[in-house]
């Protein structure tokens, strides 16, 4: 079967079936995060995210590709969870910008459009990591390339694409030590592989009635089949001495605006310049403004320099020296609304947690949380959740705690297209959520919250025991599957049959001479009686210790233990 224009009526197809593949292979996507504890959702969040895309989609009336893709890429914006939902939300932005014009595509305009997609995601992601999905979208977007020289058949190049995403897919491990070590595939390459796959089936004709059989659920069904069932399949610091750039330097610039501009705008060249004058960079553009964020020793080079294309319509500069900054990078809950409301005066802040478990948001609520956005672990909010969250607070200014790295890219999205000021607190852990807001002061502007919240990140160890649902090796420590994991700040420390002895020796692995204070939350699998146990323990280890248990109600982890 030779197609040499994809029309609506085609790519249509290649959306739904490819939506469809990814909801019918969620769960085995989810099995293959790294570690082996029930927070793999990687398969969940890929597959809500397309499934957002899909109904913009389908409600679209166009008929011409190019207005398809921009549905497409909408939907996936909004509809993006976790950070592998982000980047194939990005990934599809940059296949749109490249296809909008387009009424139909041909081989070459959609090997431009996969390539134009690669573009994107990678200068999307701050740090890019290769042996993840990245690698998968680069690699089968130039086999799309090479053979669409060669045919003008967009099965052809799609099947081409195709097959160098599951050949880059296999490779993977050995990218990336950790999947080699656990005997995976990454997870997130997984997910674009499928959606590959899914968009040559709806081409060639392959496999679809197999695929169209699949039931197709809408993303509200979507999203009660994940709340009722949590219990999936597996899933830094800097010392201020470390700091080579001390200013975290931002500028938006309205391009083609002011007395001082004498050059025209060119992302590439723009881009390249300011990766000179620092790292950390990130350069978002459209055609009428451009927005930069880069940890740089001049900023003022910086400021000067997006002078030369329009006028500077915001400038914030901060010394990451002198507020000894770190920037660091869990779902299931009773049945409740998504944003639960705490009435408190905060000067105009609206602050939201994201958080699993009613006890552990009555602690949120105890420190002048004013919402609270139910997710975390297994089921992150999407773009669209929190940018709904945002709007419900009626506030002027907000601080966002997303207290899981998986959910920063969307709360990032978030804050970008909110038409108030949104600092996201980069908080990996509860207990780092619950630390900084120890900092929060409502008297002083959301800049300088944000630095001094963000301080005090690093002040906190967060401890997590949880239970294996595989057998594997990382780390040179043998897993036995059902056994319990201690994981301390991301890392394995200890495992062990039983739970309590887990959480003992994991909590006396966290102990050192300078902390004062530990925080015990057990969850619904955890107990009163248990963590008084574990109490007993670590005032045996040192009695002058300060303990504190709380109730958190929180799923997945039977205790959230911190020590500060």
């Amino acid at each position: 079967m030779k197609v040499t224009e994809i029309t609506d009526s085609e790519f249509r197809k290649m959306v739904l079936i490819s939506s469809k593949k990814l909801n019918k292979n969620a769960e085995f996507i989810n099995s293959l995060n790294v570690f082996p504890v029930p927070d793999g959702d990687t398969g969940t969040n890929m597959s809500l995210s397309f499934a957002s895309g899909a109904k913009y989609v389908s409600e679209s009336t166009a008929t011409a590709v190019g207005e398809l893709t921009a549905s497409l890429a909408k939907g996936l914006l909004m509809g993006a969870r976790g950070n592998s939902g982000v980047i194939l939300s990005q990934i599809f932005r940059g296949f749109y910008k490249s296809t909008e014009k387009k009424a139909v595509l041909t081989a070459k305009d959609l090997a431009a459009a996969l390539t134009s997609g690669v573009e994107t995601a990678y200068k999307a992601v701050m740090k890019p990591t290769e042996g993840t999905i990245l690698t998968v979208s680069r690699k089968a977007a130039s086999a799309a390339n090479k053979k669409a020289a060669e045919t003008d058949d967009t099965v052809a190049v799609m099947g081409a694409a195709y097959e160098a995403a599951k050949t880059a897919l296999a490779e993977t491990p050995e990218l990336l030590p950790v999947l080699k070590e656990v005997g995976v595939v990454d997870s997130g390459g997984q997910g674009l592989t499928f959606v590959y796959e899914g968009f040559f089936n709806a081409l060639s004709g392959k496999d679809i009635a197999e695929d169209e059989e699949i039931h197709q659920p809408n993303v509200e069904e979507m999203d009660e089949m994940v709340n009722a069932a949590h219990h999936k399949s597996v899933q830094s610091q800097l010392d201020t001495a470390d700091i080579k750039y001390g200013y975290c330097t931002e500028i938006m610039v309205r391009l083609g605006a002011g007395r001082l501009v004498d050059q025209k705008f060119d992302y590439d060249k723009f881009r390249e310049h300011l990766n000179e004058l620092g790292d950390s960079l990130l350069v978002v553009a459209d055609d009428e403004v451009v927005k930069v964020h880069v940890h740089t020793e001049h900023p003022g080079k910086v400021l000067a320099y997006g002078q030369h294309f329009g006028s500077l319509i915001k400038v914030k500069v901060d010394n990451m020296r002198l507020q000894h900054e770190t920037i660091l990078e869990h779902d299931h809950d009773q049945e409740e609304t998504p944003v639960a409301v705490q009435e408190v005066d905060n000067n105009g802040y609206g602050i939201i947690a994201i958080a699993a478990g009613t006890g552990i948001g009555k602690l949120f609520n105890g420190l002048g949380v004013t919402h609270i956005l139910n997710g975390g672990q297994t089921m992150n909010p999407s773009t669209q959740d929190i940018m709904d969250a945002i709007k419900q607070t009626k506030a002027d200014k907000i601080i966002l705690l997303p207290n899981n790295k998986n959910i920063f890219l969307a709360a990032q999205q978030a804050a970008e297209v909110a038409e108030i000021p949104v600092a996201v607190i980069k908080s990996k852990t509860i207990a780092q959520g619950l630390t900084a807001m120890l900092a929060f002061d409502p008297a002083v502007s959301v800049e300088e919250n944000e630095q001094n919240m963000a301080s005090e990140l690093t002040s906190v160890v967060s401890g997590q025991v949880t239970v294996s649902v595989r057998d594997t090796t990382i780390d040179g420590k043998k897993i036995k599957k059902d056994d319990y994991i201690g994981i301390v700040d991301g890392k394995i420390r200890v495992t062990d049959p039983d739970r309590k002895q887990t959480a003992i020796m994991m909590l006396k692995s966290m102990i050192d001479e300078d902390k004062e204070i530990i925080t015990i939350i057990y969850g619904e699998d955890g107990s009163q009686q248990e963590a008084e146990e574990i109490k007993v323990a670590a005032l045996a280890e040192d009695e002058d210790l300060e303990v504190e248990i709380h109730q958190g109600n929180q799923p997945v982890y039977p205790y959230l233990i911190s020590a500060e």
